[in-house]
């Protein structure tokens, strides 16, 4: 793998979080005092922001490698049996999304299982490109059809998928509006957006229709919105003061640690020291990779 060089901020930055402190923003080794090895618990129960949502502090992310309705996952043939897996493990939200194709094989993964023992977060893609059709219908037409395709009356969170522009909130309008009345009316209990800029990052935090975000982060600023972490923490900080949920993703690279075993833990330290994520998804391939991030949580200690 080609190794990427570090500026001295991000080396600091880096090095910090593998020592288990971390020394950017306001995050200082006093935001660790006290806390128990059981901070990082995967199964702890966490409250996304002021949603009321409750679920586990570990996510399985069922859209890796997720584009044109298929993910790593439904291309192997594993998504029901994993997904299900990690049900049985503890692990009780599941982030899906159109593009992912895991609909359907979330629903079948936890059939049976009473509606209330698990969260599911999805999102809508509309902008062009990463579905099959070129329509974009509105929030309720998408909504109801994710309801079937999940086998639920109601979803949890809804997000806007893969905001690229700092003109988002204006350019989605009709579709935040749309999300806004089926919350009105308990057809989803929260709304926000997932991110893939530095711009739409910073006018996330500032938007109160925002109810959680989903937002790259991991100590060696791979695949974020900013290469230098120490500029996205600030942004972090913005949404939980806010009382926003904050969900961290790409927390290992977005796959690109995954043989690199020796940045794994530092990440995930990294991220749940921060103290303003409230909780984290991984993209698990296999049922290995389940009992291998269970294992690796439950044995980092942020004391």
């Amino acid at each position: 793998m080609e190794k990427k060089n570090l500026s001295r901020r991000q080396f600091v930055t880096t090095v910090a979080a593998g020592a288990g402190t971390i020394l950017i923003g306001s995050a200082s080794c006093a935001a660790f005092a006290g806390k128990a090895k059981t901070a990082t618990d995967p199964f702890r129960t966490i409250t996304l922001g002021k949603t009321g949502i409750r679920t586990t502090l570990l996510g399985m992310g069922t859209g890796y490698n997720g584009y044109n309705r298929t993910s790593a996952i439904t291309r192997a043939g594993v998504a029901e049996s994993v997904i299900r897996y990690a049900y049985e493990s503890g692990i009780r939200y599941f982030d899906c999304a159109d593009s992912y194709g895991t609909h359907p094989f979330t629903a079948a993964a936890l059939k049976g299982i009473p509606r209330d023992k698990y969260t599911i977060g999805t999102k809508m893609w509309v902008t062009p490109g990463g579905i099959p059709e070129k329509e974009r219908p509105d929030a309720r037409v998408v909504v109801d059809r994710f309801r079937k395709e999940l086998n639920t009356d109601y979803i949890d969170l809804v997000q806007l998928h893969c905001m690229t522009t700092g003109e988002w909130t204006s350019l989605q309008k009709k579709f935040m509006d749309g999300l806004e009345d089926l919350k009105a009316k308990k057809v989803i209990r929260a709304h926000g957006v997932s991110v893939h800029s530095f711009d739409a990052l910073k006018v996330a935090a500032e938007d109160p229709w925002v109810d959680v975000i989903h937002v790259r982060i991991n100590p060696f600023g791979e695949n974020m919105d900013q290469r230098d972490p120490a500029l996205v923490v600030p942004v972090i900080e913005k949404f939980h003061k806010a009382g926003k949920g904050v969900i961290g993703m790409k927390v290992v690279g977005g796959g690109k640690f995954r043989n690199e075993p020796e940045k794994i833990d530092p990440s995930l330290k990294y991220v749940l020291g921060l103290g303003t994520v409230d909780m984290i998804i991984v993209g698990f391939e296999s049922t290995a990779q389940v009992d291998d991030y269970i294992s690796r949580m439950k044995n980092i200690s942020l004391g």
